[in-house]
Parts: structure tokens; C-alpha cells; sequence
């Protein structure tokens, strides 16, 4: 929490920007939106996960071991069906959590992967949890993590429903381009001879950047 704490302060980010959250030019317009309006949600919904880097390490780490085209779309529908879940019911039934606690877990899906691809759990506990589940489950929270946000904002109710859908879109869509830029990345290095002996130490730096990120957040829980 300490090092957050430092590097935060280095860089100049509050503990408050870290949070998951939407810009400020985005927050003065999805509250003084009313009606339908698709293509500014689908916008705001790509844009959010493009820049969203909890859901890109978390993504980096699921994909890191799949090699099959099938088993990743597997993968990614099952984080993506969660995403969506926790997201519209979050925000239309208005089940609010702490931004900063929800972003802690978050970082902990991270760590969580990269201690799944280092094989820690089969050494320590003798058993290998079930990857599918875990996926759908932090896909759940990281869905609550963003809808936690939008309800700070007082969306209009009307064109809730369909804009929260458009949203959705373009959180898929956005999810789709970054996912293709991360595969294809992933894939020249793949084809060289360091990935089999740097893939440990990869996955040790994700696990060190979900601790960073949970640290992040639980001060920013603090000193708010």
C-alpha cells in the first residue's frame, strides 16, 4: 500500500482517478443524456474497456496458455456473459457496492490468474481449480465495478435500458479489438524461443500488477 501510495503521488494520480471510473467529459454527458442514443453509448462502452487496463491484464492473464481460436472465444464469452450480468442488473436494480472495494477484487482477479498460470494452486493446495468458473465469476465482479460507477452518476431513465445495452455493445466491441491486439502480440511472441523460458516471470509481473492495483484502491477505500 505504501509503494501505491508513493507511486501515486510520483505520477500525480489521486487515489480517486484510479478508481474504475468514467472521465469526467463523459460523466457531464451520460448524466445530461435523455432518450435512446446508440452510438454515443456504444462509443463510451468501447471506449471504457480500450482503456480499461484491469480488464485488459485480466484478459492478457486468461488468454496467456490458450493456443486454440475455440478455447479462447470460450473464454472470453464466459468473462464477457458475467460483464454483462452484473452490469445491467447492477445499475437497473441499483445494487451499489464501494467503487474501491469492487476494484480491489478486481486486482485480485488478476493476481488470482497469474498465480492459476504459474500453477501455484495444483504446488500449494494439490488441486486445480475449475478455470471456466473462476472466469465467469471475477467476469461478474468486474461487471458490478463499472455499473458501482455509473450509478454515482444518476443515468435519466429515459432510454435507460436500451442505452445500458448500447453501453454493453460497445464494451464488447471494444473488448474485441483489444482482445485481437493482445492475440496478435501474444502470438509473434509465442513463435520465439524466450516465451517458454520468460511465461513465468510474465505471469509473476501480472501477479505484481493486480498487488499494485489492489493496493491502488485500498488506499484510495482509506483515505476517503
Amino acid at each position: 500500500m505504501g509503494l501505491a501510495m508513493i507511486l501515486a503521488t510520483i505520477l500525480g494520480i489521486s487515489p480517486e482517478a484510479i478508481a474504475h471510473g468514467v472521465t469526467s467529459g463523459d460523466k457531464g454527458y451520460i448524466q445530461e443524456s435523455t432518450g435512446v442514443l446508440p452510438i454515443p453509448f456504444i462509443y463510451l462502452g468501447a471506449k471504457h474497456m480500450m482503456t480499461g487496463y484491469d480488464h485488459l491484464l485480466f484478459l492478457f492473464g486468461v488468454i496467456f496458455y490458450l493456443y486454440r481460436r475455440e478455447d479462447v472465444a470460450k473464454y472470453v464469452t464466459l468473462f464477457a456473459v458475467g460483464h454483462v450480468i452484473t452490469l445491467l442488473s447492477g445499475v437497473l436494480f441499483k445494487i451499489g457496492i464501494n467503487a474501491y472495494i469492487i476494484d480491489t477484487i478486481i486486482g485480485f482477479s488478476i493476481v488470482y490468474k497469474a498465480l492459476d498460470n504459474m500453477g501455484a494452486f495444483q504446488r500449494w493446495f494439490g488441486f486445480q481449480p475449475n478455470p471456466k468458473v473462476a472466469t465467469l465469476v471475477f467476469g461478474l465482479f468486474h461487471g458490478f465495478g463499472l455499473a458501482t460507477k455509473i450509478l454515482e452518476y444518476d443515468l435519466p431513465a429515459d432510454g435507460l435500458l436500451f442505452n445500458l445495452i448500447f453501453f454493453n455493445v460497445g464494451v464488447e466491441v471494444g473488448q474485441l479489438l483489444a482482445l485481437g491486439g493482445i492475440l496478435i502480440a501474444i502470438s509473434y511472441w509465442r513463435k520465439s524461443k524466450s516465451f517458454l523460458r520468460h511465461a513465468y516471470n510474465a505471469n509473476v509481473l501480472l501477479m505484481m500488477l493486480g498487488f499494485l492495483l489492489m493496493g491502488y484502491q485500498m488506499t484510495g477505500y482509506f483515505a476517503s
